[in-house]
């Protein structure tokens, strides 16, 4: 399984249907996110069966929010919020997926109403939340501002991901939307970890 030996992981949503957590520790991986809301209101049938799941097969667990341009940012971080209800030390930090723009909200930059997001996911979970972006929506949308937040790089069929403004280096990089992994139903996104297992592990006991 191993890349350039990174530690190896998976993020999964409903699209995934029910998942074998204990086959998918056993093939080799040693993390997985979770799809837990997406925009003001939905929350992913799947979400609360993983989440559980993923912690009971002794797989390091991360949850993340798909953020909708033109949805109000405190709303959708509360539908977050709500979903998760706490995530603590020894999980992956909260994630916001940012990847698509629809137009925006109220008056403010995207990038503006995105830290919004992030403040308040903070403040209330008490954990530094991470983004989740591509290169090129990134570079086209956003600005420099954001390199406190941990970078999980979505890029495919490179041998190494292209770093954002704002970054030096990636954490975690979603090299495949059609991996292969024992345990989940057809292709699953496919991740690595900038580090060894015990650099990830100290990474989740961050606040």
């Amino acid at each position: 399984m191993a890349i350039n030996n990174k530690v190896q992981g998976i993020d999964v949503s409903h699209y995934q249907g029910t998942v074998n957590w204990t086959a998918v520790k056993s093939a080799g991986i040693s993390f997985a996110f979770a799809k837990a809301t997406d925009g003001n209101t939905y929350t992913d049938p799947q979400f609360k069966t993983n989440w559980s799941g993923i912690k009971a097969a002794g797989i390091l667990r991360g949850a993340y929010h798909f953020y909708e341009s033109n949805d109000d940012p405190v709303t959708q971080a509360n539908n977050f919020i709500k979903a998760v209800g706490s995530i603590a030390i020894g999980d992956l930090p909260p994630v916001v997926d940012i990847e698509i723009n629809k137009g925006g909200f109220g008056n403010a930059t995207l990038a503006a109403n995105l830290q919004i997001w992030l403040n308040t996911v903070e403040q209330a979970l008490g954990r530094t939340p991470m983004i989740y972006t591509g290169p090129s929506f990134w570079n086209q949308n956003m600005n420099n501002s954001f390199s406190r937040y941990a970078l999980w790089i979505a890029q495919y069929g490179a041998s190494q991901p292209t770093i954002p403004t704002g970054w030096s280096s990636w954490t975690f990089w979603q090299n495949s939307e059609s991996g292969s992994v024992a345990g989940v139903t057809g292709s699953v996104d496919t991740d690595v970890f900038a580090g060894s297992m015990a650099d990830l592990l100290a990474f989740a006991a961050k606040k």
